[in-house]
């Protein structure tokens, strides 16, 4: 399925437009409809505080931890395995870096959306494709 590049504010040009991929998280009976940036740079997905706390999680500082890389290194993360819908594909199970920030996206990194998922850009079109992993 192919997905259009965006941005996140009317006033930015086609030039600031980014692989965003619209999903929904479910935990529980927990449902947040949210966007992700699809990164393939990224080592793992990364989980907004916020958004954590919208799908029932509590921060609990005796869970194991995750050492972010990068400009998110100082960041406290946990550990959060919510399922996600994806347009018409089946519900995956995705395992984020749950951030103690909401000044970080949610990210869909290697670890482990592109374990999960093929993805192709196609930047000068302005579009990305993404379809289920080959079983």
């Amino acid at each position: 399925m192919q997905f259009r590049y965006s941005t996140t504010d009317p006033t930015q040009s086609e030039l600031d437009s980014l692989p965003r991929l619209p999903l929904v998280l479910r935990q529980g009976e927990r449902i947040v409809n949210a966007v992700g940036l699809v990164d393939s740079g990224a080592t793992v997905n990364v989980l907004p505080y916020q958004l954590g706390i919208q799908l029932g999680a509590a921060w609990d500082d005796q869970k194991a931890t995750i050492r972010l890389a990068g400009n998110l290194g100082q960041v406290a993360a946990q550990p959060l395995f919510p399922l996600a819908e994806i347009a018409d594909f089946p519900p995956i199970r995705l395992a984020f870096a749950w951030s103690r920030s909401d000044d970080v996206p949610l990210i869909l990194g290697q670890m482990n959306f592109f374990m999960e998922f093929d993805v192709c850009f196609y930047r000068s079109q302005l579009e990305f494709e993404v379809k289920p992993r080959s079983r």
